[in-house]
Protein backbone atom coordinates (compact mmCIF):
# COMPACT_ATOMS: atom_id res chain seq x y z
CA UNK A 1 0.00 0.00 0.00
CA UNK A 2 1.26 3.78 -0.48
CA UNK A 3 2.66 5.29 2.42
CA UNK A 4 1.50 8.37 3.70
CA UNK A 5 3.94 10.89 2.91
CA UNK A 6 4.30 13.96 5.07
CA UNK A 7 4.15 17.47 3.50
CA UNK A 8 7.80 18.06 3.24
CA UNK A 9 8.23 14.70 1.33
CA UNK A 10 5.28 15.07 -1.20
CA UNK A 11 6.24 18.85 -1.66
CA UNK A 12 9.54 17.09 -3.01
CA UNK A 13 7.42 14.72 -4.95
CA UNK A 14 5.56 17.14 -6.44
CA UNK A 15 8.78 19.41 -7.44
CA UNK A 16 10.43 15.83 -9.17
CA UNK A 17 7.34 15.42 -11.47
CA UNK A 18 7.13 18.73 -12.56
CA UNK A 19 10.47 18.38 -13.64
CA UNK A 20 10.13 14.90 -15.38
CA UNK A 21 7.26 16.91 -16.85
CA UNK A 22 9.05 19.44 -17.93
CA UNK A 23 11.77 17.40 -19.28
CA UNK A 24 9.09 15.90 -21.83
CA UNK A 25 7.53 18.89 -22.75
CA UNK A 26 10.65 20.58 -23.63
CA UNK A 27 11.75 17.61 -25.76
CA UNK A 28 8.78 18.05 -28.11
CA UNK A 29 8.27 21.65 -28.31
CA UNK A 30 12.57 22.48 -28.77
CA UNK A 31 12.01 20.69 -32.19
CA UNK A 32 9.57 23.25 -33.69
CA UNK A 33 11.42 26.51 -33.20
CA UNK A 34 14.37 24.37 -34.30
CA UNK A 35 12.60 24.28 -38.07
CA UNK A 36 14.70 26.39 -40.03
CA UNK A 37 17.63 25.02 -39.06
CA UNK A 38 16.84 21.79 -39.92
CA UNK A 39 15.24 22.48 -43.47
CA UNK A 40 18.55 24.01 -44.25
CA UNK A 41 20.78 21.91 -42.88
CA UNK A 42 19.21 18.56 -43.90
CA UNK A 43 17.83 20.26 -47.06
CA UNK A 44 14.07 18.83 -46.46
CA UNK A 45 10.58 20.58 -47.26
CA UNK A 46 8.06 21.84 -44.64
CA UNK A 47 5.75 18.70 -44.89
CA UNK A 48 9.07 16.80 -43.69
CA UNK A 49 9.90 18.63 -41.01
CA UNK A 50 6.31 18.18 -40.13
CA UNK A 51 6.79 14.59 -40.49
CA UNK A 52 9.73 14.93 -38.24
CA UNK A 53 7.58 16.79 -35.66
CA UNK A 54 4.07 14.68 -35.93
CA UNK A 55 6.86 11.40 -35.55
CA UNK A 56 7.01 12.37 -32.02
CA UNK A 57 3.29 12.74 -31.08
CA UNK A 58 1.97 10.01 -33.16
CA UNK A 59 4.45 7.66 -32.00
CA UNK A 60 3.46 8.85 -28.34
CA UNK A 61 -0.30 8.56 -28.93
CA UNK A 62 0.57 4.42 -30.08
CA UNK A 63 2.78 3.87 -27.03
CA UNK A 64 -0.01 5.02 -24.75
CA UNK A 65 -2.43 2.14 -26.14
CA UNK A 66 0.42 -0.52 -25.87
CA UNK A 67 0.89 0.80 -22.15
CA UNK A 68 -2.10 0.37 -21.09
CA UNK A 69 -2.51 -3.46 -21.37
CA UNK A 70 0.56 -3.33 -18.98
CA UNK A 71 0.66 -0.49 -16.54
CA UNK A 72 -1.28 -1.26 -14.03
CA UNK A 73 1.09 -4.71 -13.63
CA UNK A 74 3.98 -2.61 -12.54
CA UNK A 75 4.70 -0.64 -9.58
CA UNK A 76 4.10 2.89 -10.39
CA UNK A 77 7.82 4.22 -9.53
CA UNK A 78 9.71 1.15 -11.29
CA UNK A 79 8.10 1.28 -14.24
CA UNK A 80 8.67 5.25 -14.18
CA UNK A 81 11.88 5.20 -13.73
CA UNK A 82 12.47 2.69 -16.39
CA UNK A 83 10.23 4.41 -18.95
CA UNK A 84 11.97 7.68 -17.62
CA UNK A 85 15.90 6.59 -18.36
CA UNK A 86 14.77 5.24 -21.65
CA UNK A 87 13.25 8.30 -22.20
CA UNK A 88 16.94 9.99 -21.46
CA UNK A 89 18.82 7.75 -24.22
CA UNK A 90 16.45 8.61 -26.59
CA UNK A 91 16.72 12.08 -26.41
CA UNK A 92 20.55 11.77 -26.37
CA UNK A 93 20.66 10.17 -29.39
CA UNK A 94 18.40 12.99 -31.06
CA UNK A 95 21.70 14.86 -30.13
CA UNK A 96 24.13 12.26 -31.72
CA UNK A 97 21.98 11.93 -34.80
CA UNK A 98 23.84 12.41 -38.00
CA UNK A 99 21.00 13.09 -40.39
CA UNK A 100 17.55 13.36 -41.20
CA UNK A 101 16.81 9.27 -40.81
CA UNK A 102 18.63 8.56 -37.58
CA UNK A 103 16.89 11.84 -36.18
CA UNK A 104 13.25 11.15 -37.60
CA UNK A 105 13.85 7.24 -35.53
CA UNK A 106 15.67 9.05 -32.47
CA UNK A 107 12.28 11.32 -32.29
CA UNK A 108 9.65 7.85 -33.12
CA UNK A 109 11.72 6.37 -29.92
CA UNK A 110 11.54 9.14 -27.71
CA UNK A 111 7.43 9.47 -28.15
CA UNK A 112 7.27 5.71 -28.03
CA UNK A 113 9.35 5.99 -24.20
CA UNK A 114 7.88 9.93 -23.47
CA UNK A 115 4.32 9.41 -24.24
CA UNK A 116 3.95 7.35 -20.86
CA UNK A 117 5.35 9.78 -18.94
CA UNK A 118 2.75 12.55 -18.94
CA UNK A 119 0.19 9.67 -17.84
CA UNK A 120 2.34 8.28 -15.16
CA UNK A 121 3.16 11.58 -13.72
CA UNK A 122 -0.70 12.37 -13.44
CA UNK A 123 -1.44 8.54 -12.43
CA UNK A 124 1.11 9.17 -9.09
CA UNK A 125 -0.70 12.34 -8.51
CA UNK A 126 -3.59 10.92 -8.20
CA UNK A 127 -2.92 8.12 -6.21
CA UNK A 128 -0.69 9.78 -3.22
CA UNK A 129 -1.88 13.27 -3.17
CA UNK A 130 -5.91 13.17 -0.88
CA UNK A 131 -8.86 14.16 -3.38
CA UNK A 132 -9.50 17.67 -1.14
CA UNK A 133 -5.67 18.50 -2.16
CA UNK A 134 -5.25 17.06 -5.32
CA UNK A 135 -6.18 20.38 -7.62
CA UNK A 136 -3.60 22.52 -6.02
CA UNK A 137 -1.00 19.49 -6.53
CA UNK A 138 -2.04 18.89 -10.30
CA UNK A 139 -1.51 23.07 -10.53
CA UNK A 140 2.10 22.25 -9.12
CA UNK A 141 3.20 19.64 -11.41
CA UNK A 142 1.66 21.09 -14.71
CA UNK A 143 3.60 24.59 -13.78
CA UNK A 144 5.93 22.54 -16.14
CA UNK A 145 4.56 23.88 -19.29
CA UNK A 146 4.50 27.23 -18.39
CA UNK A 147 8.56 26.96 -17.31
CA UNK A 148 9.17 25.08 -20.28
CA UNK A 149 7.43 27.99 -22.37
CA UNK A 150 9.19 30.62 -20.35
CA UNK A 151 12.71 29.28 -19.69
CA UNK A 152 13.44 26.09 -21.63
CA UNK A 153 12.42 26.95 -25.36
CA UNK A 154 14.57 30.60 -24.79
CA UNK A 155 17.67 28.57 -23.22
CA UNK A 156 17.43 26.10 -25.42
CA UNK A 157 17.61 28.15 -28.91
CA UNK A 158 20.35 30.05 -27.33
CA UNK A 159 22.15 27.20 -26.61
CA UNK A 160 21.68 26.08 -30.34
CA UNK A 161 22.25 29.56 -31.61
CA UNK A 162 26.02 29.55 -30.19
CA UNK A 163 26.68 25.70 -30.24
CA UNK A 164 24.81 24.06 -32.52
CA UNK A 165 21.49 22.02 -32.68
CA UNK A 166 22.64 19.08 -31.11
CA UNK A 167 23.69 20.84 -27.88
CA UNK A 168 19.91 21.08 -26.39
CA UNK A 169 19.43 17.46 -26.70
CA UNK A 170 22.34 16.90 -24.89
CA UNK A 171 21.67 19.22 -22.25
CA UNK A 172 18.06 17.74 -21.39
CA UNK A 173 19.57 14.38 -21.28
CA UNK A 174 21.61 15.53 -18.57
CA UNK A 175 18.74 17.15 -17.25
CA UNK A 176 16.87 13.68 -17.28
CA UNK A 177 19.91 11.90 -15.38
CA UNK A 178 19.93 14.04 -12.58
CA UNK A 179 16.07 14.39 -12.37
CA UNK A 180 15.87 10.19 -12.48
CA UNK A 181 18.14 10.51 -9.29
CA UNK A 182 15.95 12.76 -7.49
CA UNK A 183 12.82 10.63 -8.59
CA UNK A 184 14.60 7.58 -7.36
CA UNK A 185 14.91 9.07 -3.87
CA UNK A 186 11.67 10.84 -3.72
CA UNK A 187 8.96 8.75 -4.86
CA UNK A 188 7.23 6.39 -2.32
CA UNK A 189 6.92 2.63 -3.56
CA UNK A 190 3.32 2.99 -5.14
CA UNK A 191 2.12 -1.13 -5.57
CA UNK A 192 -1.02 -1.15 -3.58
CA UNK A 193 -2.80 -1.65 -7.10
CA UNK A 194 -0.80 -4.84 -7.64
CA UNK A 195 -3.32 -6.80 -5.07
CA UNK A 196 -6.31 -5.94 -7.77
CA UNK A 197 -4.16 -6.52 -10.94
CA UNK A 198 -2.51 -9.90 -10.12
CA UNK A 199 -4.09 -12.94 -11.64
CA UNK A 200 -5.93 -11.15 -14.07
CA UNK A 201 -5.80 -12.05 -17.99
CA UNK A 202 -3.16 -9.12 -19.49
CA UNK A 203 -6.48 -7.63 -21.64
CA UNK A 204 -8.70 -7.63 -18.31
CA UNK A 205 -7.79 -4.31 -16.91
CA UNK A 206 -8.51 -2.37 -20.24
CA UNK A 207 -12.20 -4.51 -20.90
CA UNK A 208 -12.89 -2.72 -17.13
CA UNK A 209 -12.07 0.25 -17.60
CA UNK A 210 -13.50 0.91 -21.40
CA UNK A 211 -17.01 -1.01 -20.38
CA UNK A 212 -17.47 1.85 -17.11
CA UNK A 213 -19.25 4.22 -18.74
CA UNK A 214 -18.27 6.64 -16.47
CA UNK A 215 -14.62 6.02 -17.88
CA UNK A 216 -16.15 6.74 -21.31
CA UNK A 217 -17.60 10.33 -20.45
CA UNK A 218 -14.21 11.34 -19.13
CA UNK A 219 -12.14 9.95 -22.03
CA UNK A 220 -14.75 11.96 -24.17
CA UNK A 221 -14.24 15.35 -21.74
CA UNK A 222 -10.23 14.58 -21.95
CA UNK A 223 -10.70 14.50 -25.75
CA UNK A 224 -12.99 17.45 -27.09
CA UNK A 225 -10.76 19.27 -24.24
CA UNK A 226 -7.94 19.41 -26.26
CA UNK A 227 -9.72 19.21 -29.57
CA UNK A 228 -11.02 22.55 -28.54
CA UNK A 229 -7.52 24.02 -27.97
CA UNK A 230 -5.65 22.37 -30.63
CA UNK A 231 -7.88 23.99 -33.41
CA UNK A 232 -6.49 26.91 -33.25
CA UNK A 233 -3.23 27.17 -31.10
CA UNK A 234 -0.89 25.46 -34.01
CA UNK A 235 -1.39 28.34 -36.60
CA UNK A 236 -1.25 31.24 -33.98
CA UNK A 237 2.74 32.25 -34.83
CA UNK A 238 1.65 32.09 -38.94
CA UNK A 239 -1.43 34.43 -37.90
CA UNK A 240 0.52 37.03 -35.59
CA UNK A 241 3.27 37.33 -38.43
CA UNK A 242 1.02 36.90 -41.43
CA UNK A 243 -2.01 38.40 -40.92
CA UNK A 244 -0.96 40.62 -37.82
CA UNK A 245 2.26 41.79 -38.98
CA UNK A 246 4.34 41.03 -35.89
CA UNK A 247 8.14 40.67 -36.60
CA UNK A 248 9.56 37.20 -35.99
CA UNK A 249 11.83 39.15 -33.39
CA UNK A 250 9.05 39.79 -31.68
CA UNK A 251 6.98 35.97 -31.77
CA UNK A 252 9.24 35.07 -28.48
CA UNK A 253 7.57 37.54 -26.20
CA UNK A 254 4.32 35.89 -27.20
CA UNK A 255 5.39 33.12 -25.39
CA UNK A 256 7.33 34.85 -23.03
CA UNK A 257 4.61 36.18 -21.50
CA UNK A 258 2.07 33.98 -22.32
CA UNK A 259 4.33 31.49 -20.01
CA UNK A 260 4.90 34.05 -17.45
CA UNK A 261 1.18 34.35 -16.90
CA UNK A 262 0.62 30.85 -16.38
CA UNK A 263 3.51 30.81 -14.09
CA UNK A 264 1.74 32.55 -11.93
CA UNK A 265 -2.24 32.04 -12.67
CA UNK A 266 -1.41 28.06 -12.48
CA UNK A 267 -1.09 28.20 -8.60
CA UNK A 268 -4.29 30.44 -8.21
CA UNK A 269 -6.53 28.07 -10.20
CA UNK A 270 -4.90 25.30 -8.43
CA UNK A 271 -6.33 26.71 -5.12
CA UNK A 272 -9.61 27.71 -6.19
CA UNK A 273 -10.14 24.41 -7.69
CA UNK A 274 -9.74 22.66 -4.45
CA UNK A 275 -11.90 25.34 -3.07
CA UNK A 276 -15.18 25.73 -5.30
CA UNK A 277 -14.66 22.26 -6.88
CA UNK A 278 -13.16 20.52 -9.82
CA UNK A 279 -16.38 20.30 -12.06
CA UNK A 280 -17.59 23.77 -11.37
CA UNK A 281 -14.27 25.39 -11.87
CA UNK A 282 -13.64 23.56 -15.03
CA UNK A 283 -16.93 24.95 -16.17
CA UNK A 284 -16.05 28.20 -15.18
CA UNK A 285 -12.75 27.97 -17.98
CA UNK A 286 -14.44 26.61 -20.55
CA UNK A 287 -16.84 28.74 -20.81
CA UNK A 288 -14.40 31.43 -20.66
CA UNK A 289 -12.20 29.75 -23.42
CA UNK A 290 -14.17 31.04 -26.19
CA UNK A 291 -13.60 34.68 -26.04
CA UNK A 292 -9.76 34.77 -26.11
CA UNK A 293 -9.96 31.92 -28.77
CA UNK A 294 -12.36 34.32 -31.30
CA UNK A 295 -10.63 36.99 -30.07
CA UNK A 296 -7.16 35.67 -31.02
CA UNK A 297 -8.69 34.67 -34.14
CA UNK A 298 -10.16 37.94 -34.86
CA UNK A 299 -6.87 40.32 -33.81
CA UNK A 300 -5.73 41.31 -37.57
CA UNK A 301 -5.33 45.04 -37.37
CA UNK A 302 -4.74 45.65 -33.77
CA UNK A 303 -1.08 47.06 -32.54
CA UNK A 304 1.42 44.77 -31.56
CA UNK A 305 0.46 45.14 -27.80
CA UNK A 306 -3.11 44.60 -28.08
CA UNK A 307 -2.15 41.20 -29.75
CA UNK A 308 0.65 40.22 -26.36
CA UNK A 309 -2.56 41.05 -24.50
CA UNK A 310 -5.07 38.98 -26.34
CA UNK A 311 -2.30 35.86 -26.88
CA UNK A 312 -1.50 36.09 -23.11
CA UNK A 313 -5.03 35.71 -22.63
CA UNK A 314 -5.46 32.90 -24.32
CA UNK A 315 -2.39 30.91 -22.94
CA UNK A 316 -3.73 31.65 -19.52
CA UNK A 317 -7.28 30.33 -20.16
CA UNK A 318 -5.71 27.54 -21.60
CA UNK A 319 -3.59 26.51 -18.71
CA UNK A 320 -6.15 27.04 -16.17
CA UNK A 321 -8.48 24.70 -17.56
CA UNK A 322 -5.96 22.31 -17.56
CA UNK A 323 -5.68 22.20 -14.23
CA UNK A 324 -8.99 20.79 -12.92
CA UNK A 325 -9.51 19.28 -16.44
CA UNK A 326 -7.02 16.79 -15.55
CA UNK A 327 -7.87 16.75 -11.92
CA UNK A 328 -11.34 15.95 -12.84
CA UNK A 329 -10.52 13.15 -15.50
CA UNK A 330 -7.72 11.56 -12.99
CA UNK A 331 -10.26 11.51 -10.00
CA UNK A 332 -13.20 9.85 -12.52
CA UNK A 333 -10.61 6.32 -12.43
CA UNK A 334 -11.20 3.64 -10.56
CA UNK A 335 -7.94 3.84 -8.12
CA UNK A 336 -7.33 -0.09 -9.47
CA UNK A 337 -7.22 0.85 -12.74
CA UNK A 338 -5.85 4.60 -12.51
CA UNK A 339 -2.92 3.70 -14.25
CA UNK A 340 -4.56 1.72 -17.46
CA UNK A 341 -7.32 4.74 -17.78
CA UNK A 342 -4.48 7.31 -17.80
CA UNK A 343 -2.62 5.93 -20.04
CA UNK A 344 -5.55 5.72 -22.70
CA UNK A 345 -6.16 9.41 -21.49
CA UNK A 346 -2.66 10.48 -22.70
CA UNK A 347 -3.35 8.77 -26.13
CA UNK A 348 -6.67 10.04 -26.42
CA UNK A 349 -5.42 13.49 -25.61
CA UNK A 350 -2.72 12.66 -28.70
CA UNK A 351 -5.17 12.29 -30.79
CA UNK A 352 -7.53 15.07 -30.00
CA UNK A 353 -4.50 17.27 -30.47
CA UNK A 354 -3.49 15.58 -33.86
CA UNK A 355 -7.03 15.34 -35.27
CA UNK A 356 -7.61 19.16 -34.00
CA UNK A 357 -4.36 20.08 -36.05
CA UNK A 358 -5.64 18.08 -39.48
CA UNK A 359 -9.25 19.89 -39.43
CA UNK A 360 -7.96 23.06 -38.23
CA UNK A 361 -5.58 23.13 -41.32
CA UNK A 362 -8.30 22.03 -43.87
CA UNK A 363 -10.27 25.22 -42.61
CA UNK A 364 -7.87 27.37 -42.76
CA UNK A 365 -6.58 29.13 -45.79
CA UNK A 366 -4.58 31.27 -47.54
CA UNK A 367 -4.54 34.17 -49.99
CA UNK A 368 -2.83 35.32 -52.94
CA UNK A 369 -0.57 37.61 -50.18
CA UNK A 370 -0.32 34.92 -47.64
CA UNK A 371 -2.41 35.84 -45.49
CA UNK A 372 -4.15 33.23 -43.65
CA UNK A 373 -8.21 32.86 -44.06
CA UNK A 374 -11.29 31.74 -42.13
CA UNK A 375 -8.72 30.94 -39.44
CA UNK A 376 -12.42 32.41 -37.30
CA UNK A 377 -13.97 29.35 -38.62
CA UNK A 378 -11.89 27.26 -36.58
CA UNK A 379 -12.08 29.53 -33.19
CA UNK A 380 -15.49 28.98 -33.72
CA UNK A 381 -15.57 25.28 -33.86
CA UNK A 382 -13.41 25.83 -30.91
CA UNK A 383 -15.27 27.71 -28.84
CA UNK A 384 -18.13 25.66 -29.56
CA UNK A 385 -16.49 22.53 -28.37
CA UNK A 386 -15.59 24.22 -25.54
CA UNK A 387 -18.74 24.94 -24.41
CA UNK A 388 -19.49 21.51 -25.38
CA UNK A 389 -16.97 20.31 -22.56
CA UNK A 390 -18.24 22.49 -19.80
CA UNK A 391 -21.66 20.48 -20.11
CA UNK A 392 -20.37 17.01 -20.10
CA UNK A 393 -18.36 18.18 -16.99
CA UNK A 394 -20.88 18.24 -15.19
CA UNK A 395 -21.68 14.18 -16.44
CA UNK A 396 -18.78 12.91 -14.80
CA UNK A 397 -18.42 11.01 -11.46
CA UNK A 398 -15.75 11.55 -9.14
CA UNK A 399 -13.77 9.13 -6.66
CA UNK A 400 -14.08 11.25 -3.53
CA UNK A 401 -10.80 11.33 -0.96
CA UNK A 402 -11.94 8.03 0.87
CA UNK A 403 -12.28 6.18 -2.43
CA UNK A 404 -8.23 6.74 -2.62
CA UNK A 405 -7.64 5.21 0.28
CA UNK A 406 -7.57 1.56 -1.39
CA UNK A 407 -3.91 2.74 -2.01
CA UNK A 408 -3.27 4.21 1.46
CA UNK A 409 -4.58 0.80 3.55
CA UNK A 410 -8.12 1.92 3.96
CA UNK A 411 -11.20 1.45 2.20
CA UNK A 412 -12.57 1.82 -1.18
CA UNK A 413 -15.87 4.74 -0.60
CA UNK A 414 -18.82 5.25 -3.31
CA UNK A 415 -18.15 7.66 -6.07
CA UNK A 416 -20.52 10.43 -5.95
CA UNK A 417 -20.85 13.81 -8.26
Amino acid sequence: MTPSLTPRRERWLLLTLAGIQFTHILDFMIMMPLGPQFTALFGISNAEFGLLVSAYTLSAGASGLLASLYIDRFGRKRLLLVMYGLFGLATLSCGLAPGYAWLMVARVAAGLFGGVLSALSQTIVADVVPFERRGRAMGVVMTSFSVSTVAGVPAGLFVAAHWGWHMPFFGIAGLIAVLALGAWRTLPRLDGHLQHSRGQAVLAGLRQVLVEPNHLRAFALSGLMMFAGFLVIPYITIYLQANGGMLPAQVPWVYLFGGLATLVSARVVGRLTDRVGKAEMFRRMALILPLPLLATTLSEGLPVWGLMVISTALFTVMSGRMIPGMALVGSAADPRLRGTFMTLNASLQSAGMGLAALVGGLIIGRDGQGHLQHYWVAGLLGAGVSVLTAWLAGRVRMHHGAADALHRGGPQATPSR
